[in-house]
């Protein structure tokens, strides 16, 4: 692990994720059912389905807002089941919601530092005190932080109190705050849920553009097709929280299980 608690991945043979056969049930209902995957560094998996079928429940799995009823998962060789949220964000997995949570009272620049904060090189004496090392901290998290702004297009709105962003630089706020805890996973819930196509555009390049410049890896749940299938190198379709189809774009497009789960199919 680095100091802050964020694990190195040094071994190349072990996986950065692995699931294996996770499920949850609640009160009876299976939502989620065997689910597994296995992802390497740097690699970009959609996981989709019809609404309601388990995808964010499965993301809800792998940041410990649930804890999985069956099944075991690992992050870069260590055992994740039932580790608190903090410690899974801090061990490098990191996420957005379907519904942005942004601090909307603070301004977009402090919205990406708060996330900063297990990374800071100072202690509360230092702070308390504003001793030399607290300014110079301060000052490498502030162009830390203006430099993922950058990326998307906000620095010139790090300033700006996030609730008065429109919504498409809202949803890029998100993800830029996601950035900043220094993950080496990104869960990406419908980031471009309620974008226009311009706005979609210019996700996609940024999603590009990041996993390119921090070589993280990106578990993606969208339901905007044209997306998924021009960024993702692999998909997992779940319907009814079970996997029905593994595959390429390409594969997934044509696979008749996939189509009737989306479209239906006559009695």
């Amino acid at each position: 692990m680095t100091e802050s608690g964020t694990m190195l991945c040094t071994d190349r043979e072990t996986p950065l994720i692995k699931v294996s056969h996770l499920g949850i049930t609640f009160g009876g209902l299976r939502a989620v059912n065997d689910f597994s995957l296995e992802m390497g560094e740097n690699e970009l998996v959609g996981l989709i389905g019809p609404n309601g079928a388990g995808k964010t429940t499965v993301f809800n799995l792998l940041t410990g807002v649930y804890t999985p009823s069956e099944g075991d998962y690992y992050f870069c060789g260590q055992r994740m089941n039932g580790k608190k949220t903090h410690q899974i964000v801090q061990s490098g997995i990191a996420r957005t919601f379907q519904n942005i949570r942004l601090f909307n009272k603070m301004t977009v620049l402090d919205n990406v530092k708060v996330a900063m904060n297990p990374h800071y090189e100072y202690n509360l004496f230092s702070a308390l005190l504003r001793t030399g090392k607290y300014w110079a901290g301060e000052a490498e998290n502030d162009a830390k932080a203006r430099e993922l702004l950058e990326i998307f297009n906000l620095e010139d709105k790090a300033d700006a109190v996030a609730e008065n962003l429109p919504y498409g630089q809202q949803r890029k706020l998100e993800i830029a705050r996601a950035l900043a805890t220094g993950m080496k996973l990104l869960l990406l819930d419908e980031p471009a849920a309620g974008m226009n196509p311009t706005e979609t555009e210019e996700l996609l390049e940024c999603i590009r553009i990041i996993r390119q410049r921090f070589n993280i890896s990106i578990l993606l749940i969208e339901h905007d097709m044209n997306l998924v299938m021009k960024i993702c190198e692999h998909i997992i379709v779940i319907d009814y929280g079970t996997t029905i189809a593994r595959g390429t774009p390409e594969e997934i497009a044509q696979d008749p299980r996939v189509i009737a789960a989306y479209l239906g199919t006559e009695d």
